[in-house]
């Protein structure tokens, strides 16, 4: 099963006694550096590249590479995801989140953190970042090994989907750093896990593993680590066989407020109704039935 030591840190900080404390800090390519700057008031001193970046034809699997710092969610690493999120609102692709080293983000970068005002929590520099990617056209498949605390969460409930191995730990431990988890686990994890869950979750700050994970919902299936992007990339496929018109559409309408519904899916329906792909797709199905 997982292991359970807590990993170390440049940054020590004051967290519940449970909780790992959260880290300061094939076409393949580099993420975009921190030049394409979101407007935090700390900004980023570094150029390194902080996300690893794999296009293909129909996905891409971006890679949180900043290991040294157990991929701790700085700005810059926000400012990539801004810009690989405008290349993806662009030519949507099917999106695979993962994180390199056996860890998926174990938190922000807390010397940013400690010096942001209220000014840049108003900004919502990383809530702002999460939500484009719940929202981008394809599916978001979050890839998690390890821990996912904090923003790490937070990144990964944003997703569509989450798969994981057995290492995995999930939680927000904000409150021991005197802060909310305030980039979308007030209202996405009850969404996920329900309200009961998720307020013992984000009042305690306390860690799940994977076994509870799986049985909230919060994961969709556990594999080993070496199997792990082979599972998203079979969640891929399956993305793929369909039509990417009909899966965007039905992004929407899941994304939809529940007092759009049902007067949404028809129209979205609407559309598809009168498509070549849906009479092409229809017209082959209705052959092979007949062979």
């Amino acid at each position: 099963m997982a292991e359970t030591h807590t990993p170390a840190t440049s940054a020590q900080v004051d967290a519940p006694a449970e909780v790992p404390e959260l880290v300061e800090g094939t076409g393949t390519r580099r993420g975009r550096g921190p030049e394409a700057s979101t407007g935090s008031a700390t900004g980023s001193s570094s150029s390194t590249p902080r996300i690893r970046i794999d296009d293909r034809a129909d996905r891409v699997v971006a890679t949180l590479d900043r290991p040294e710092r157990r991929n701790a969610i700085d700005q810059a690493m926000i400012d990539e995801l801004h810009a690989l999120c405008a290349e993806l609102e662009e030519r949507p692709r099917t999106l695979i989140l993962t994180g390199a080293g056996g860890i998926f983000a174990a938190g922000a970068d807390i010397a940013q953190l400690r010096e942001r005002t209220g000014d840049d929590a108003r900004r919502g520099i990383n809530a702002t970042a999460f939500d484009r990617i719940r929202h981008l056209p394809m599916p978001v498949i979050a890839a998690v090994d390890g821990f996912a605390l904090g923003g790490g969460a937070e990144l990964a409930y944003a997703a569509d989907i989450r798969i994981g191995t057995p290492r995995v730990r999930f939680g927000n431990p904000e409150p021991g750093l005197g802060i909310i988890a305030a980039a979308g686990a007030s209202w996405r994890l009850p969404e996920i896990v329900g309200h009961a869950r998720a307020s013992e979750l984000l009042l305690t700050a306390r860690v799940i593993d994977a076994d509870e994970a799986l049985a909230w919902g919060l994961l969709s299936s556990v594999h080993e680590p070496d199997a792990l992007l082979d599972a998203a990339h079979a969640i891929a496929d399956r993305i793929a066989a369909n039509s990417a018109r009909a899966t965007i559409l039905t992004k929407r309408a899941l994304l939809a407020p529940r007092a759009e519904h049902p007067a949404i899916d028809g129209e979205l329906q609407a559309e598809l109704f009168d498509s070549a792909d849906k009479r092409a797709r229809m017209t082959a199905f209705l052959e092979r039935k007949k062979k």
